[in-house]
């Protein structure tokens, strides 16, 4: 029966399943034939699926059950059982032992794959039952490099470029490619390969009088890594700039590039900006990994009250929805997770970015250049006669970006967009500042999202302690609670930080008719939020104070985000 369910061809799978069109499928075939990729990974990589839904859909034909390793924590009896080279040499990952069932799980990208579970029978050695789970290509090879450790041969680089001695180690490198290539071009692509194994947003190349400093922004905030000598920084600051189209001779002005690698699986973009200081060029580089940061509304992380309140923002079929925050905090992560939510084949989506930061497919993006008068005012006017749903402009800066974004949205558009303000209430004077009228605002904000980064407690080593009197008053209990919250302490598996990833803080303000009316009559800011809160408004801080209380970060951390001081009253 597995065999019959075998010889079915995925592409006709995928086809009978409705999750790809017959023409997506043609397209893939094609490409197929020059990439040599297996269909699946070609289907990814041009974005007509993910490859959440090929392994959902694979294990459901074959009849195996698929696994979700994000959701997995690492077992040491099982990772003992199995070497890490047998593991990355047949890409699969043992994923939990049980002593007492004598069973091993393990996680396969291939379940016919029958030499290596013969040869896994036979290395182990013991009446162990090995039981196999589905798990997608990419995630398999980001969780064997996650489970097992990754270490990088950057100290043997840099003896080569030093001696001249060939180091064979860093030629296996992901960065390296098996092949020998230039020892500055293998340093270069490990370091890259290393920022996005530790889940760094950006690196900073920053050189000083002696030596070249190297930071990783990592849950936020900054963290040395490496120190080199200054006479390396000229070499790699030519790789990084020919990687990105920038123009190598230029030194005294600030540039900026891009350029996309394909690691662990999946395609990673990198965006390049340039800046001269006294001691060379600094070099900052932006990680842009498009399966990390759009992710389904379903997955941010959001109550079913925020949830439903979001729906009912984005089914106002016109009108202007306002992202807030500092530079930082998510907002055009969190844009285009609610575009990616309206994105189908019966709406057009038009962008204008300032730059593109994730391609996606059927939506019309569109980078703003000032060289060829492409700014946002113009780029608005322009889309407005493409016959558009929905518009997401970048950034509302000035007054005339602003009122052309209003002007679409009074127009019969859904327009998204991102503001820099404090809170979600904040819009409104913000607004008036640039020079939108109460008028204007008034019936056509659909609703303003305030958001937050804020850092996840490490699940492995959070500690559990009673609150302090001053603690209670800040969770909202007064000042006698019977509580448990948690606070930061540090091991291996989160760098000694205490923290592990990031999650987002939310403030939903859905204006009706009564805000409507308060906005044009110039109502003051307390007044506003006096009538939000009475309406269900959650400001941040008491999404903030949910967070603790489930355990999920400290009280700490909210703290350093989100004002809480005006709860010690």
């Amino acid at each position: 029966m597995a065999e019959q369910r075998k010889k079915q061809r995925l592409g006709d799978m995928l086809v009978q399943q409705g999750l790809i069109t017959q023409d997506q499928l043609r397209i893939a075939l094609i490409e197929q034939e020059q990439s040599q990729l297996p269909l699946g990974r070609q289907l990814v990589l041009l974005g007509f699926i993910t490859e959440a839904m090929i392994r959902d859909i694979v294990a459901h034909t074959i009849g195996q059950e698929s696994v979700d390793l994000a959701a997995v924590a690492a077992d040491g009896e099982a990772m003992k059982l199995v070497p890490e080279d047998f593991a990355r040499r047949h890409t699969l990952l043992p994923i939990a032992f049980d002593a007492d069932k004598q069973t091993l799980v393990v996680a396969m990208s291939d379940m016919f794959n029958v030499v290596a579970l013969d040869q896994l029978r036979a290395m182990i050695n013991a009446p162990i039952e090995i039981k196999t789970m589905l798990a997608g290509l990419a995630q398999l090879q980001e969780y064997i490099d996650r489970f097992y450790g990754y270490e990088l041969s950057v100290d043997g680089i840099l003896r080569e470029i030093e001696t001249g001695e060939i180091d064979y180690q860093s030629l296996q490198t992901p960065g390296g490619e098996m092949e020998y290539t230039q020892p500055v071009v293998r340093l270069v692509n490990s370091l890259l390969v290393d920022a996005v194994k530790h889940g760094s947003s950006d690196i900073h190349f920053e050189p000083e009088f002696a030596f070249l400093r190297i930071r990783y922004r990592i849950d936020g905030v900054l963290e040395q890594v490496r120190s080199l000598h200054k006479t390396y920084w000229p070499s790699i600051a030519v790789r990084l700039k020919v990687m990105s189209g920038i123009n190598i001779a230029e030194t005294r002005a600030a540039q900026d590039g891009r350029f996309s690698l394909n690691l662990s699986g999946r395609p990673i973009d990198f965006r390049v900006s340039t800046q001269p200081t006294v001691y060379g060029e600094n070099i900052v580089l932006r990680i842009l990994d498009r399966e990390r940061s759009i992710i389904p509304l379903e997955r941010m992380d959001l109550t079913a009250e925020t949830l439903a309140t979001l729906r009912l923002m984005m089914a106002r079929p016109e009108g202007i929805l306002i992202v807030t925050g500092p530079t930082g905090s998510g907002k055009t992560t969190t844009l285009y997770s609610l575009l990616t939510h309206l994105n189908n084949e019966t709406i057009n989506i038009m962008t204008l970015e300032d730059p593109v930061e994730y391609p996606v497919t059927m939506m019309r993006q569109t980078s703003v250049n000032e060289t060829v008068k492409m700014d946002f005012v113009n780029g608005i006017r322009s889309i407005m006669r493409q016959d558009p749903d929905v518009i997401l402009v970048g950034e509302v800066r000035d007054k005339d970006t602003a009122e052309m974004a209003f002007r679409a949205a009074m127009t019969g558009h859904q327009v998204f967009t991102t503001l820099h303000t404090n809170s979600a209430l904040g819009t409104f004077p913000r607004l008036l500042d640039i020079g939108i009228s109460t008028e204007i605002m008034a019936g056509n904000i659909i609703g303003v999202i305030a958001q937050r980064l804020v850092r996840e407690l490490c699940p492995h080593c959070k500690e559990a302690y009673a609150p302090s009197m001053e603690e209670c008053q800040l969770l909202g209990m007064g000042t006698q609670c019977v509580t448990t919250i948690y606070r930061a302490v540090g091991c291996k598996l989160c760098h000694h930080k205490g923290y592990r990833g990031r999650m987002a803080l939310m403030e939903l303000l859905f204006m009706d008719g009564d805000l409507d009316d308060l906005v044009a009559r110039h109502a003051t800011l307390r007044e506003l939020r006096e009538a939000a809160l009475t309406k269900g408004f959650k400001p941040l801080a008491e999404d903030g104070i949910r967070r603790v209380m489930e355990g999920r970060t400290s009280l700490a951390e909210i703290s350093r985000v989100v004002d809480l001081t005006g709860r010690l009253r």
